[in-house]
């Protein structure tokens, strides 16, 4: 399936417009609401149906800047599960409107099944709550556009948990296409695979987008924040499971721009998939391999010495011990707080939506 898409800003016009320039753009926030210094910020949860439900209460309940007050689930086989695990030990259990009508709550992390995404997201909105919504954004781009016109017109911060932008590797890429020490960019190929039993199958399909639109919507967000909205997306969706489920578990994406071709993989039949899963930008100057993706290594060859990087092919290496939602909620606090502005602007977003649906082969309108 081929798309081209409207007609859109330039790479340049685009970064100014989306704020995606880069993930450190310090200032006073328009979505921002003042915040005492080294007051907590109090924040619930609406769902643990996510995959990443469990995650983002464990980061959430650890941090210095959140406190957790509250996770709602309504599906009491999921309530009796969650309440079980050493996750949510001690967690208040309330409706969506108790957690509403909590005093002082600023922020909810959303973290339903999929389908439940959005319409959560915009009951919080509506709400006056600031977002972390997970991914993908459903399966409509104009819904999501409305989300996103509203939490800017309420002057509230969504921020989409796609896991890649705060991971050490990814914001050194970031910050080296900033700079231009990878010249001008003409490839990115990106892989982001796993292999999925038979259950976990069942509950990807419902969604038509099979493997690109649970998984590698996660690269294609890096790749809109180096390269932008690209001008044509064709996709490319395979069945390759001897289940003959008719789910889409073997795809491939490309992306076009003016001198930039980009080809995103993804499958949900890739034995040890998580460690062949990759990220390399290549420039005129230089190129970046991250692979794997986590933990994060990367090789990084450059035609001469920049800063502390030498000329030649080198090995980098990454400080451990941060957890893989950690980046997301110190971000989402600073911002909150109004020390920064959030760098993944609503246009920003609206284009990852897009670049992920057509990647699956869904249309748009």
């Amino acid at each position: 399936m081929s798309a081209m898409l409207p007609a859109l800003p330039t790479r340049r016009e685009f970064v100014q417009l989306s704020g995606t320039a880069g993930i450190a753009l310090f200032g006073t926030s328009p979505f921002a609401r003042a915040q005492s210094p080294g007051a907590k910020i109090r924040i619930g949860q609406i769902g643990t149906a996510h995959a990443h439900a469990g995650g983002k209460m464990d980061t959430m309940r650890k941090s210095q800047d959140f406190e957790v007050v509250g996770c709602v689930e309504p599906d009491a086989s999921r309530r009796a599960k969650a309440e079980s695990s050493k996750t949510y030990a001690g967690v208040r259990w309330m409706t969506e409107e108790e957690l509403f009508a909590t005093t002082g709550l600023q922020a909810v992390a959303i973290e339903t099944e999929v389908k439940d995404l959005v319409p959560t997201a915009a009951r919080c909105i509506a709400a006056g709550k600031h977002i972390h919504l997970d991914k993908p954004a459903g399966e409509s781009l104009p819904i999501f556009k409305r989300l996103l016109d509203d939490a800017t017109a309420r002057k509230l911060t969504v921020q989409m948990g796609y896991m890649l932008r705060y991971n050490p590797a990814f914001q050194l890429c970031f910050q080296l296409v900033r700079d231009g020490a990878l010249g001008e960019v003409f490839s990115i190929e990106a892989a982001m695979s796993k292999a999925l039993g038979a259950a976990e199958r069942k509950t990807l399909l419902p969604y038509r987008g099979g493997a690109m639109f649970e998984l590698g919507c996660h690269v294609i967000d890096a790749v809109i924040t180096v390269m932008g909205r690209p001008s044509k997306v064709t996709a490319y969706n395979r069945s390759a499971s001897a289940l003959d489920d008719g789910l889409a578990d073997n795809q491939l994406a490309v992306l076009e721009y003016p001198k930039t071709t980009v080809t995103v993989r993804s499958a949900i039949v890739e034995i040890d998939g998580g460690a062949r899963r990759q990220f390399a930008v290549c420039g005129t100057k230089g190129t970046l391999d991250i692979r794997p993706i986590e933990p994060p290594e990367a090789r990084l060859t450059l035609d001469a010495p920049r800063g502390e990087y030498k000329k030649g092919w080198q090995t980098l290496a990454f400080q451990k011990g941060h957890g893989r939602y950690d980046g997301d909620f110190e971000d989402l606090a600073k911002v909150i707080r109004g020390e920064k502005e959030f760098a993944f602007s609503p246009a920003h977003d609206l284009a990852v939506h897009e670049t992920v649906l057509l990647a699956s082969g869904l249309p748009v309108n």
